[in-house]
Formats: C-alpha cells, structure tokens, sequence
C-alpha cells in the first residue's frame, strides 16, 4: 500500500519535544517584563517563526515600531535563559516509536525548526539516538525567512535532494504547517497544543491527529 514517499520532515518544538508549554510561559514572562503582552496562547499562534520575527510582531503592535537589533538579542538571550529554567523537556509521547517505524521503511527523517535554541538542537541526539544528522537539520541559524514562509520546508527539501511529492511534513503548529502546505508538500497536523483543531486545517494541514501517540499508532495506515 505504501510509502511512495522518501522522508518526512520534523518540527522539533511540540512534535519531537513536549516544550512547547516552556516557550510560551518564558515567551509571556519576558515580554512582562519588559511592559510588553504576549498571552500564553499566542505563543503557540508564533510557534515556528523566529524569536527576532515575534518580538518584532509584538513590538509593532504594543509600541508601533520595529525593535532594534540590540533589543531583540536582549530579549531572545532572556527568553532562552528562562526556557532553560525549566526542566529538560521530554520527548513527546509516540515520537520515539514513531521514528524507529519510518527508520524501519529506509525513509529519511530530518528536523525543520525555527528554533535557535541549541540546549534542544544539542538534545535531539541524546533523545533520538541515530534518527537524525546535523548536514539534514534546517534551524532558526539556515533561514532568512521563518515560518510561515515556506523557505525553511523548501531548504529541507534541497539538503536532502528530494521533491515536494517525496516527503511528509509533520507539524503542531499553524505557522509551520502553513509553511509546510505552502512549500508543497504533504502535511499531517498533531495538535499537541491548546489550539482548536480548526486552526490548524484552516492553514492547510491536509490531515488533522490529536497527538504524536495517534501518529505512531495510524502511520502504517496511512496512504502517502
């Protein structure tokens, strides 16, 4: 029945690892203290852009300007050491198995994130022993443009010398799913997060799973 496919391509935060509830109380706590308001559940509407490109979001809106580049090196340096105040993030529940079962069918697996946060880049190794290589990650440090534009997705596609109809993307965030439907390629939504699961259709998930456990146990299910 399957797989035409040949990779499937990772978001790391709220997919690979159940951090997703850190970044956005570090996300919310900085901008507090800086007289700025960025709600816990906005957080996860920015998941996958980068930090420069939500501070600037919330700049615009809350002070009708750009910051600086001084103020978003400030502000992402304390919203990273806050991140890290938090216990180490586990791996999401059915992403392990899931892994082995991909690594199993010879397909590629590679992680696309907009994340700088290299205490988690450092990580994937560690939690996922073999399952991914550096020269196949796509980072917050590759692109120009973050989610949801869909330049971290089609960078993905180039490292591994693979066309949009020869991957699967697989996202929890509406940004990166955007980013994932916009570059072309095959998208399942797992919404591991507190978002209606309309949202995530509405930016174009072509498959909606509650969670990474769902994932694992349909994958061999699934036609792609």
């Amino acid at each position: 029945m399957k797989k035409k496919i040949k990779a499937v391509l990772f978001d790391m935060d709220g997919v690979l690892f159940n951090s997703m509830p850190y970044h956005s109380e570090a996300w919310h706590q900085v901008m507090k203290s800086h007289g700025l308001n960025l709600s816990r559940e906005e957080a996860y509407m920015h998941e996958g852009r980068t930090g420069a490109a939500t501070i600037n979001i919330v700049f615009q809106r809350e002070l009708g300007r750009e910051a600086s580049q001084e103020e978003i090196e400030k502000i992402y340096k304390e919203k990273s050491i806050l991140f890290n105040t938090h216990p180490e993030a586990e791996r999401m529940p059915g992403a392990w198995e899931l892994l082995k079962k991909i690594k199993r069918e010879g397909l590629i697996t590679m992680v696309v994130t907009g994340s700088g946060q290299l205490s988690l880049l450092d990580r994937l190794e560690h939690n996922f022993p073999g399952m991914f290589h550096k020269e196949l990650m796509v980072t917050a440090f590759d692109v120009k443009y973050g989610k949801p534009d869909p330049e971290p997705y089609l960078m993905a596609l180039k490292k591994g010398g693979i066309k949009a109809s020869e991957a699967v993307v697989v996202e929890n965030a509406p940004l990166g799913v955007e980013a994932g439907h916009k570059a072309g390629i095959f998208t399942i939504a797992v919404n591991t997060g507190p978002l209606d699961g309309q949202v995530l259709l509405d930016s174009g998930a072509n498959l909606l799973l509650p969670s990474m456990q769902a994932l694992c146990d349909t994958w061999e299910n699934l036609d792609l």
